[in-house]
């Protein structure tokens, strides 16, 4: 699970990050709101952990920012203040939950679990992008037309359209798309390779969308002008 924390404590931020780190987290770490905007717009995040007392943009201002992009990210604020209006501004902001300051390390990573747990049993049917639609229940891309996907293609249709924009990079689409045992078997060089089949089904079908190589080996999904040629 990759996790974008930010906490302008450099003490709590160091604490934190080596026990997240340990966990087997993928993480990065900001130290003001204006620096959690920017990575959320480059990067995809299954989980944010944000301060609400940051320095530049508060973590409601970073948050409200962060939201109106459509990033769906679920969020934990992270605040000193104990007062209920200050969680209630949090949560309608578009906060999943808070922890109030000191809190345990081990209810913050229980947490994370659960969260986790949400992810993977929480996840929208229909996913819309430009004139592509993704149905993960019938495993079907349509736009011009239609065409069945294959599990992997369509795990990792799902990912790119929940990050369209974003740099993805290669090892990321694999933790995300094969379970662990499976990753004990194959290794990320498999993503390469439905890529294309992914790159061969939306011209199939005429989208209006299309995975480019980005820098660094990543990949992204962008909207393009127009039908595509098969």
């Amino acid at each position: 699970m990759k996790i974008l924390l930010a906490e302008d404590e450099l003490q709590m931020s160091r604490v934190l990050s080596v026990a997240l780190s340990r966990e087997g987290y993928d993480l990065d770490v900001v130290h003001d709101g204006q620096a959690a905007v920017d990575m959320a717009a480059k990067n995809a995040y299954d989980v944010m952990v944000l301060d609400i007392m940051m320095p530049i943009k508060t973590g409601i201002d970073a948050l409200k920012e962060i939201r109106a992009t459509g990033d769906e990210s679920h969020v934990i604020m992270l605040t000193a203040m104990a007062e209920v209006d200050d969680r209630v501004v949090g949560l309608d902001s578009g906060a999943d939950d808070y922890l109030t300051k000191p809190f345990s390390l081990k209810e913050l990573l229980a947490r994370l679990r659960s969260m986790e747990r949400r992810l993977e049993n929480m996840s929208p049917n229909i996913i819309e992008v430009g004139s592509v639609t993704l149905n993960l229940g019938e495993q079907e891309l349509s736009a011009g037309n239609s065409i069945r996907l294959a599990g992997k293609e369509a795990k990792m249709m799902a990912y790119f359209m929940r990050n369209q924009g974003k740099c993805l990079a290669a090892n990321d689409i694999f933790t995300h798309v094969w379970t662990k045992d499976e990753r004990d078997e194959v290794d990320h060089t498999y993503v390469f390779v439905y890529v294309s089949y992914l790159r061969q089904k939306l011209q199939a079908i005429k989208a209006d969308l299309t995975i480019s190589d980005a820098e660094d080996g990543q990949f992204v999904l962008e909207q393009v002008e127009g039908e595509r040629d098969v």
